[in-house]
């Protein structure tokens, strides 16, 4: 954690960690397209640069939000996990997503995806946050039982998957 900030107030912070061009981008990735993997990343649609994206990873990794482990089956392979901290961030980029879709350009696919969190509201961002906290933390790491029928994540791939569909007219 960075010792040189310039005051205590939680925006000036918030800014310290997530101020740049790029480290929203990552999280997004890794929270909405389960990128794991620097490859993973390096693939986005962004084109971040290999240098670019390692230090916002290792930034990441500094501030809590992101954890880093050894590839079990590859020596120089690195899984990289949500911690509790950026999993709670979920309601953030729902509204920072809706908030570009009512102001921006945006592409119809992403808008769809992000219209599954945005109309479900709090219970479908809890429902997320839980499968997100599986996935990275663990099987207990869940609040609540598993719903029945499609995960948030499966809905909002179907959502996106739908659009594009329709985008390219097939």
């Amino acid at each position: 954690m960075r010792k040189d900030v310039r005051s205590g107030c939680p925006v000036s912070q918030w800014l310290e960690i997530f101020g740049d061009r790029w480290t929203l981008i990552v999280l997004r990735d890794v929270i909405f397209s389960g990128a794991r993997h620097f490859r993973e990343l390096l693939a986005s649609p962004e084109r971040i640069s290999s240098n670019v994206l390692a230090d916002r990873l290792n930034t990441l990794v500094e501030h809590g939000l992101l954890t880093r482990s050894d590839h079990p089956t590859h020596k120089q392979k690195v899984t990289y996990s949500l911690t509790e901290q950026a999993i709670e961030l979920v309601p953030i980029f729902a509204q920072l997503g809706d908030w570009g879709v009512r102001h921006l350009p945006v592409s119809e696919e992403y808008a769809a995806r992000g219209e599954v969190l945005v109309s479900g509201g709090r219970p479908v961002w809890d429902a997320f946050m839980d499968e997100l906290r599986e996935i990275h933390l663990g099987p207990g790491a869940r609040r609540r039982p598993a719903p029945d029928g499609p995960t948030v994540a499966s809905r909002m791939q179907a959502a996106f998957a739908n659009a594009l569909d329709r985008d390219t007219g097939t």
